[in-house]
């Protein structure tokens, strides 16, 4: 049927043969682990069977990313996908007036992803309500889990759709809930992440199932807790709840004298059924290629390491569809390279910004020092203006966060995410706000 809804056909989803990845596993004999049935899984389910789920739920985080990223950092223009499908240089740049068509891949691949580890989440807390072979901390570290990987994906697919917002409720694929507003969407996700938080905080010690080495220093409730409360902050910049943010970061991994890089990650490995790192390309590869759009390279600053350690020049440089451009990705060395989640560097440039717009300049100027510091610029010298910190702001995270899904977000928060403040590469292009809600999902 035309109208049926793209959610409504979403199955368990739970890439179980990605074990090889995360951990050894061994299943209970009358669970086929490619193929469960949601009946064997909500019916007095074994520790066994749950920690299964746990393992697909993390798996399946990363369906959909690569094309999340690229999508959008071509709408965003930090970068171009050069490859055999001529929509990735046409829709998502609107040649010659073009709109985006909500019925292909760029769309519903991250679309679909995401939605469906919601299901598998839902999926998760249904079997841990409705067993008895768990106890009540360790159901509420489940809970605790799942609720939270279903508020980051619900985000990720709000990020796309902006002011077409999200459906929350889709637990019942028979009456699922409607499309909220992006105000109503972001606070639904930012109180799911408030739920999954006391669910957490009442799981004890340990969690009785095992994450993945991208985890490695948040597989316990108490870490796993600061990861949720990062997911906060980021949500509480996106809804402009600035007086929320500080408390926040506290109660995260927030550590602007430390490593910038730690943080929970996506895994990836060659083992038979896993992924690799879709953003993860062939150096100087012709046919499929991440390219830097061009203003990256020459709005840097000389000494920014972040251009070299992120880019590489290519050995020539490359043309498609009348676009160009010199470099190419070296984000990720080979296709089984962490891929990060959440880290304490957009950590402290959400410090940052909640610093800047309650008034503190001068805060928010020693926290994008620490960036810029720790990319081998020299300190801020610009004006001590909420105008001039705001731009600088927003150039530190361009060049924190290139090809991390971040810049076409930043800019419509901003309002900047149109032809004042991004080139067009060709006459006739669009820059579009948002991406549309999947054709199946439309009412």
């Amino acid at each position: 049927m035309k109208n049926m809804k793209y959610i409504q056909k979403i199955v368990l989803g739970l890439l179980i043969s990605t074990s090889a990845l995360l951990f050894s596993c061994e299943f209970d004999d009358q669970v086929d682990p490619n193929n469960p049935s949601i009946q064997q899984l909500t019916q007095d389910a074994s520790k066994n069977e749950l920690n299964n789920l746990v393992v697909g739920i993390e798996s399946q985080m990363r369906s959909g990313l690569g094309t999340y990223v690229t999508a959008t950092g071509t709408v965003a223009r930090e970068l171009y996908i050069f490859d055999a499908d001529p929509r990735n240089t046409e829709d998502l740049l609107g040649k010659n007036g073009g709109q985006l068509d909500a019925n292909t891949f760029y769309i519903t691949a991250p679309y679909g992803g995401s939605y469906n580890n919601v299901k598998n989440a839902n999926i998760l807390i249904a079997a841990v309500d409705n067993t008895t072979l768990v106890s009540e901390a360790e159901a509420n570290g489940y809970k605790g889990f799942a609720n939270t990987i279903k508020a980051l994906q619900l985000l990720r697919v709000l990020n796309m759709l902006g002011e077409n917002g999200v459906r929350v409720e889709v637990a019942n694929p028979d009456d699922l809930g409607p499309f909220l507003s992006q105000t109503a969407s972001l606070t639904a996700i930012s109180d799911l992440l408030d739920v999954a938080l006391g669910q957490l905080s009442a799981a004890g010690s340990s969690f009785p199932f095992a994450l993945s080495l991208g985890f490695v220093d948040f597989n316990t409730p108490a870490t796993y807790s600061q990861f949720n409360r990062a997911l906060a902050a980021r949500v509480a910049i996106y809804r402009e709840d600035w007086a929320a943010v500080s408390s926040l970061l506290n109660a995260s991994f927030y550590a602007p004298a430390g490593d910038l890089s730690v943080g929970p990650k996506h895994s990836f490995s060659n083992a038979s059924g896993d992924l690799l790192n879709a953003l993860f390309k062939i150096p100087g590869n012709n046919g499929d290629m991440i390219i830097v759009h061009n203003s990256f390279l020459d709005d840097a600053e000389a000494e920014d390491t972040r251009v070299a350690n992120k880019t590489e020049a290519r050995p020539n440089a490359t043309s498609q569809d009348g676009l160009n451009g010199r470099n190419e990705t070296s984000l990720y060395l080979t296709p089984t390279s962490f891929n990060d989640i959440i880290r304490n560097e957009e950590l402290v440039l959400i410090s940052a910004e909640a610093k800047l717009q309650t008034g503190d300049t001068d805060g928010a100027i020693a926290d994008i020092n620490v960036i810029r510091n720790a990319a081998g610029l020299p300190d801020y010298s610009g004006a001590n203006t909420a105008a001039a910190v705001t731009d600088e702001l927003l150039n530190q995270r361009r060049y924190s966060l290139w090809c991390e899904g971040h810049r076409m977000v930043d800019l419509r928060r901003y309002g900047r995410l149109n032809e004042d403040n991004l080139p067009i590469d060709r006459e006739g292009d669009q820059i579009f706000q948002n991406f549309p809600i999947p054709l199946t999902e439309a009412d």
